[in-house]
Order: C-alpha cells, then structure tokens, then sequence
C-alpha cells in the first residue's frame, strides 16, 4: 500500500468546473441515457403484459422463481464485491482490489449461465421464442438487453483485471501482447468452463446423477474439461508476481467508474426482476 493512499481525494477533482472528475461525469452521463432505454423496454413489456394477445403463453407456466431468485441474489453479491474492489484500490491494496474483481467476474459468469440455462429452457421445453408470442419478444429483447450489459461489464472487469499487472515503466507494445494473449486465455477459459457446466446440468437433469451418467459426461466433455484446466493454470503463471506495477490508488476514478455501471446493471436487474417476474405472482 502506498504511503500516501489516505491523501487523494477520491471523490472530487479541483482541475474541474465542476468538481466532478470528468470519466465519472461522463460514466454518469451514459447511464441516465440507458435509464431512458431500459425504461422503455420495460414500459413496453408492461403494456403488453397489461393487454396480452390471444394465444400468449402464461409467465406462471413459463417463469422458474427459484432459479431467477437464485441469479438475483448472485448478481447483488456481484455489487458487494464491486463495492470491496473500489475501497480496496481506494486504499492502495492492489491484491485485495484483484481477488475482489475475480469474485465478481465469477458472479457474473454465474448470472450468466443462469440466464442461458433459463432462456434454453424457455425455447426448447417451454416452445417460447422471441417470434412466436408478444410475451416472448419482449421478454428476450428485455433481459437479453440486460445480459449484454452484464457480459460487458464482465469484459470490462476482466480488461480492469489484466490492466492492473502491468509492469511499472514497460514499453506499451510488448506489454500490449501479453496482455492480449491473458485477456484470450481468460475469455476461452470462460467459455471452456460454461460449456463443462452447461454440459454437465443438462446430462443430471436428463438421467440423474449415474456412474453411466458421469462417465458419458467426462467421454464428451474431456477436451473441454483438459482445457479448462490448462485455462486456470496459464492465468496462475500471467497472475504471478513479476515486480512493481504502474497501477495503483491513483487510478481508482477508473474503478469507480467501472463500478457505477456495474451497481447500474444489478439495480437495472432488480427492477427488471420485480416488474418481470415478481409481479406475475402478486
């Protein structure tokens, strides 16, 4: 931690008029204009719910509660940790700030996989799609919105991430390719891990937990799962200590800004999940 952490006034910038730092008022800026987009898309998905077609599917029948509670619940630890990531580089404690921004990459990931899961679910046994009913076209176009702000954020976190191990004084261009070769590394180890998971969820819920069942899991998954492996090794030798860094309390307007629109995304959430799902049930 540097010594002169507590001396940098975080939340104010006298070099501007408004004494604002100007990444956070324009992260501001951004955020009350999706306002005014999620606002929409959920204004449209209240009105038809309000006047539903003939023919539209019933949400008590489609919706699982248990499994949108579940991912609700994750996406707002996801804040806690985002809320500890910010303190911590606020305070100098780059170690700290790192595991926090893993924690919630991995919370996001969960949501995530929580919400391809659902959304497979509701095409492929409940026969909802985002052409056949007004339920499912704005339902998908609602919460796939919000997914993708979610999957950004994550890339954004994991970009925060590899950004925090470069080398104090490295020249840009060679340090530019390692970094490019962790953010690949990391994003295949993602994907590799959400497929072994995906695939392993769909083969219990279609016969249960079986010695046949585990054995058929490992013969169709095995490179998936070798990779996956290799994945999670390569990021413990890029996460390895390799001497000073030029990233630390001073940047933490970067962290701040990054975790406004990620507290944005889960409050856009609990929204969506209050008007979408919990009003289906009141």
């Amino acid at each position: 931690m540097s010594s002169h952490a507590g001396t940098i006034d975080h939340h104010h910038d006298p070099s501007t008029s408004t004494g604002i730092p100007n990444k956070k008022l324009l992260m501001w800026a951004f955020l009350a204009s999706d306002c005014m987009f999620f606002g929409a898309l959920i204004a449209t998905h209240l009105i038809y719910r309000l006047h539903p077609p003939s023919g539209n599917p019933d949400p008590k029948v489609v919706f699982n509660p248990a499994l949108t509670s579940f991912s609700t619940f994750i996406l707002l630890m996801s804040s806690l940790m985002m809320a500890l990531a910010v303190n911590a580089i606020q305070k100098g404690n780059l170690k700290s700030m790192r595991w926090s921004l893993l924690t919630t990459i991995f919370f996001g990931c969960i949501f995530l996989f929580c919400q391809v899961f659902e959304f497979n679910e509701f095409v492929h046994e409940k026969h909802m799609t985002i052409t056949n009913s007004i339920l499912g076209s704005t339902f998908f176009t609602l919460t796939g919105t919000h997914g993708t702000h979610v999957a950004i954020g994550v890339l954004w976190l994991t970009l925060m991430y590899i950004r925090s191990f470069k080398p104090a004084g490295a020249v840009s261009g060679a340090w530019l390719g390692k970094a490019t070769l962790h953010l690949l590394v990391f994003a295949v180890t993602i994907v590799l891990t959400m497929h072994v998971v995906l695939a392993f969820v769909f083969d219990f819920l279609a016969t249960g937990l079986t010695g046949a069942m585990v054995a058929g899991f490992f013969s169709s998954t095995f490179l998936s799962f070798a990779g996956m492996i290799i994945g999670y090794g390569a990021l413990r030798w890029f996460a390895r200590p390799a001497g000073p860094v030029a990233f630390d309390e001073h940047n933490a307007i970067d962290v701040e800004s990054m975790g406004l629109y990620w507290h944005f995304v889960d409050i856009v959430w609990i929204v969506i999940f209050t008007a979408v799902y919990l009003l289906e049930y009141l």
